[in-house]
């Protein structure tokens, strides 16, 4: 885990979705999801940093987005 300073912006996200919804990010042309945060904030991420955590049942649990003031993303985690 990359250390997390004062100007880095934290989101708390949990997910429950299916494995066949999670088919839409393979089959979609879209290379980036709007996910909202516990906050209620919307965040745009690329696709690619949720394919990471599907496994054959979806993605769920809870996860954490670190991002640092020039808005890249510097971690992506599922905390359980």
């Amino acid at each position: 885990m990359n250390n997390i300073t004062n100007s880095d912006k934290i989101y708390f996200f949990t997910f429950s979705i299916s494995y066949l919804e999670c088919l839409a990010l393979y089959s979609s042309v879209r290379h980036s999801v709007i996910l909202v945060a516990e906050s209620g904030e919307k965040v745009q991420v690329p696709a690619s940093r949720l394919k990471a955590f599907i496994d054959s049942r979806g993605i769920s649990g809870r996860f954490r987005l670190v991002i640092t003031a020039q808005n890249k993303i510097k971690s992506f985690e599922r905390l359980r």
